[in-house]
């Protein structure tokens, strides 16, 4: 397929996704999120076994692209509940569901729903010169793209309503001091971190740190009881596998691993 709104690669396990719309800060478009949409379904059918996604140019997305839809004081009604259950939450479902995993390289300012596409990612890093809004309360929507759940999880009631209810553009430097990414880079160094990582999960166990994103997302809503399931279900599938076998043998070798990802 032919992409006009992102870049897609698959070569070596790794996937590579850059949203390519940099004259409109790679904003939301319906057709890039067609787009996007078929490149993880060939992410998830063929042999990847990590994620990396980033944006193109200055920021990483700034949202939804407001000009996409007609929207004035004395236009009709727009139905977005239509454009969430059609775009939004299937991609955030995605990102969230696929069996490897997924980082992201915040490039520059991730806004709206940019900002909480990159929190439904594994692994987010920033660029120093990055910055994260929780820009609805300025169109008086509610946050979406998944942002009114992760935002406490990831910070607290508190600071997710200042984020929400103000505003307010919180640094990378800020958001990794409250956990809210993994970590804050320079610049020059965001891609070369983001690449070693995607080549590091490119040959390590991905059905195990697959089981393992799966249990840490589950947590929140099980009772200890129920996560003790869990972990039981999947140490038991997991250890019938060649990767924790080879992973014994590897220690036990003081040998490097050779992870099929099985």
């Amino acid at each position: 397929m032919s992409y006009q709104h992102i870049i897609f690669s698959l070569e070596s396990n790794i996937a590579r996704i850059t949203l390519n719309r940099p004259d409109r800060l790679n904003s939301f478009n319906a057709e890039m999120h067609l787009e996007l949409r078929e490149a993880l379904t060939r992410t998830r059918d063929g042999n990847a076994r990590v994620l990396l996604l980033t944006g193109a140019g200055r920021g990483f997305c700034a949202g939804q692209d407001l000009s996409d839809r007609n929207v004035s004081a004395g236009s009709e009604p727009v139905d977005l509940g239509y454009s969430i259950e059609t775009y939004y939450k299937p991609l955030v479902l995605s990102l969230r569901s696929l069996e490897m995993p997924v980082i992201c390289a915040v490039n520059g300012v991730a806004a709206g729903a940019g900002a909480n596409i990159a929190l439904a990612c594994d692994i987010v890093l920033a660029a120093r010169s990055a910055s994260f809004i929780q820009a609805f309360c300025k169109l008086g929507l509610v946050p979406d793209a998944g942002g009114t759940w992760a935002l406490p999880r990831l910070v607290g009631t508190a600071r997710a309503m200042g984020l929400a209810m103000l505003g307010d553009k919180l640094s990378a430097e800020q958001a990794e001091s409250w956990g809210l990414i993994w970590k804050c880079l320079d610049d020059d160094k965001l891609m070369a971190e983001a690449e070693r990582l995607a080549v590091h999960f490119s040959t390590a166990p991905t059905k195990g740190l697959a089981r393992t994103k799966q249990a840490l997302y589950a947590s929140s809503g099980n009772s200890l009881e129920q996560q003790l399931e869990l972990e039981r279900a999947s140490q038991q599938e997991l250890g019938f596998g060649h990767d924790y076998r080879e992973g014994v043998a590897a220690f036990m070798e003081k040998r490097n691993a050779n992870f099929k990802g099985e």
